[in-house]
Parts: C-alpha cells; sequence; structure tokens
C-alpha cells in the first residue's frame, strides 16, 4: 500500500506496518558513529555491561528514525509534502541489541492546510514496539499531505 493523500485519512484509523526490523550491533554502531555520537553506553561493550542494564542500548535517535521509517509506506510515500514537526518524543523502554521491533501507527488529529488549497496536516501517533510487545519508543508526527484533487499531485 502507498502512501495515503489527505482526505483518505480518518482520524481514529490505525495501522499495523507488516515490516519487522531485527536491530544489529552493525545498525547501533554505525548510526551512533555517522551522528559522532560517542556515548559508551551504545559504544563500548564493557562500559554498557557495568551499566544498570548490564548490555549496550541501541542509540535512541536510531530507534525514533527507524519508527518513522517503518511507517513511511503506508503513510506517506508520495504523497507528503513535508514532515512539520515532531512532538512528545518518548523512550519507555530500552532497546537492546537482537531486538525486533514493529511500529504501529493512530491519526489522532487532521485540518485542511490555510496555506495549500486541497492538502492538510495529518498528525499520526507513532508506537514502536519489541518483540515482548514493550513500547520502545512513539511520538506525535504532524505531516503536510496533498490532497487527492491538488494541484501538488505527482
Amino acid at each position: 500500500m502507498a502512501g495515503k493523500f489527505y482526505d483518505e485519512w480518518q482520524v481514529g484509523e490505525t495501522i499495523t506496518h507488516e515490516i519487522r526490523r531485527t536491530v544489529t550491533e552493525t545498525d547501533n554502531l554505525l548510526f551512533s558513529t555517522m551522528t559522532h555520537n560517542p556515548q559508551p553506553l551504545h559504544l563500548d561493550a564493557h562500559v554498557a555491561s557495568e551499566s544498570e542494564f548490564g548490555q549496550i542500548l541501541v542509540n535512541g535517535t536510531f530507534t525514533f528514525a527507524l519508527m518513522v521509517g517503518l511507517s513511511v509506506g503506508d503513510t506517506t510515500l508520495g504523497t507528503l509534502v513535508a514532515n512539520l514537526g515532531y512532538d512528545k518524543l518518548l523512550h519507555p523502554k530500552p532497546t537492546f541489541l537482537g531486538d525486533t521491533l514493529r511500529a504501529e501507527t493512530e491519526v489522532v488529529e487532521k485540518r485542511e492546510s490555510k496555506s495549500r488549497p486541497g492538502s492538510g496536516i495529518v498528525t499520526f501517533k507513532h508506537r514502536l514496539l519489541n518483540q515482548r510487545d514493550e513500547v520502545v519508543c512513539e511520538c506525535l508526527r504532524m505531516a503536510l499531505i496533498k490532497g487527492s484533487n491538488s494541484e501538488s499531485k505527482a
């Protein structure tokens, strides 16, 4: 399923995204080094083993980016004008190497754009869950989305 146009979304609609992803050491290492994040809890197995978690923690910004990425194919692929912002980002549980993650999205609000007739702003609540069904990340994402009859339609 490709992304939906603004007028196709309904408040309360929920999607369970089919793609799942097992987080690897390489994912965490590359993301942390590419973003210049030297946090030993993400990169140093010895330091991490002495922490309260007893193991390496996956970089939270990777977890967040993965959550949004897993949702794109079902939400905004081909219909997005722009992501306008993210709010209420939480990491209620840690993510560890080897965790398999899946995402869910709920439409919590929508309104027509004042500056782009036919387009609108959809607020998605994304949740990322691990294999134990624990929420490891969640946020609100506000996206400006093309309308099906919009001139900005590709």
